[in-house]
């Protein structure tokens, strides 16, 4: 498959997704946060207004019925809401940016400066205080453009410290590779026995690069923030499949299942890393080779072009890690799949637009 066709295949999905969803009933969650804020990126690298009225309609839909802020996961749509109001100008996108905001400022840090992943929704009363490595992009990528653009220097001050905390807290000091979260009141990292999840290390990976984008030049915080990917990458290479896949759980190769949100996720931080450098050229081939892998897997269901292999929302169980990693079903179009694969495909376009040049 030629490099332009790889871009006009998730072009095609991204098109196909708009279709088949509705996005009006989309929840205002994580995934579909990601989701939404992936077709803006889109709209940005096409240099058009394609999904402006889908990702507007969502939006809209729960400002009408009205929405949560409280934890990691309900932050994450402050991602299209500004997103919507820089290209708007519209005062009701502006007040759901700053209610995140205010969130992001006023909830409880629980270890540092970093907040409950789970926060104070009724979801934290069954599961322990506990920062998880989903946040690197539910709230890390949100606050550190905001802080920037905005000129907010608490919530800027707020960001710049997050990868290297996430580093502390999460991971493993000699395999480079990061567990999926921090359990407060036992003061370990958790699953314990080195299970290392694949989407989990897929957000640091392809996370972390969108916040680089927003740190000062030279900046500690941003020599940091790439050593953490740099480490973290150079780990991840042994477990890449011959076929470009990675598994749910990396440490278990042939025992677990592949996974395609967590392959377009590792695919798409690396071809970021490689276009601003910070990433050498070992990272090319298994870069592309993952890329190549998820769109060769893009089948089509009812006419209309679908991302399989995704596993479906994951936490990090208390008495049964490996097997809830293990038993995780997966199917096609979550969609948080959808963007990690719409973000790869952005990355893809820019690195070899920046080649050609």
């Amino acid at each position: 498959m030629s490099t332009s066709v790889m871009f006009e295949k998730v072009v095609e999905l991204a098109d196909a997704s708009t279709k088949r969803l509705d996005p009006t009933k989309l929840k205002w969650q994580w995934g579909e946060a990601l989701y939404t804020y992936a077709l803006y990126l889109l709209d940005e690298a096409l240099g058009e207004d394609r999904y402006l009225d889908f990702y507007r309609a969502y939006m809209d839909a729960h400002i009408a019925r009205g929405f949560r802020v409280d934890q990691s996961d309900t932050a994450a749509p402050a991602l299209t809401a500004y997103a919507l109001y820089l290209k708007t100008g519209e005062v009701r996108y502006r007040e759901v940016v700053d209610r995140v905001v205010n969130y992001m400022k006023t909830t409880p840090r629980i270890l540092d400066y970093m907040p409950n992943h789970l926060g104070n929704s009724p979801e934290s009363w069954l599961y322990p205080k506990s920062v998880w490595v989903d946040s690197v992009m539910m709230y890390g990528v949100f606050t550190s453009w905001y802080g920037r653009a905005s000129g907010d220097q608490e919530l800027y001050d707020f960001a710049r410290k997050q990868p290297n905390l996430f580093a502390q807290y999460l991971q493993d000091p000699t395999e480079k590779l990061f567990y999926h979260s921090y359990w407060v009141n036992k003061g370990c990292s958790y699953p314990k026995n080195k299970l290392f999840w694949g989407r989990g290390n897929g957000w640091v990976i392809a996370g972390l690069p969108k916040a680089i984008e927003n740190f000062a030049d030279n900046s500690d915080e941003k020599t940091r923030a790439i050593a953490i990917v740099q480490e973290t990458s150079a780990a991840l290479l042994p477990y890449q499949r011959k076929d470009g896949f990675f598994e749910t759980v990396f440490n278990k190769p042939g025992k677990t299942y592949i996974e395609s949100s967590a392959t377009a996720l590792i695919a798409g931080g690396w071809l970021q890393g490689l276009r601003e450098g910070y990433l050498d050229d070992r990272f090319r081939e298994p870069a592309l080779r993952a890329f190549r892998a998820v769109v060769d897997c893009l089948e089509y269901k009812d006419g209309l072009l679908s991302m399989p292999l995704i596993s479906g929302p994951t936490i990090p169980l208390q008495l049964i890690p490996y097997l809830g990693y293990k038993l995780t079903p997966r199917r096609n179009d979550w969609e948080y799949g959808l963007a990690s694969l719409l973000f790869a495909g952005i990355n893809y376009k820019k690195l070899i637009d920046s080649e050609a040049a």
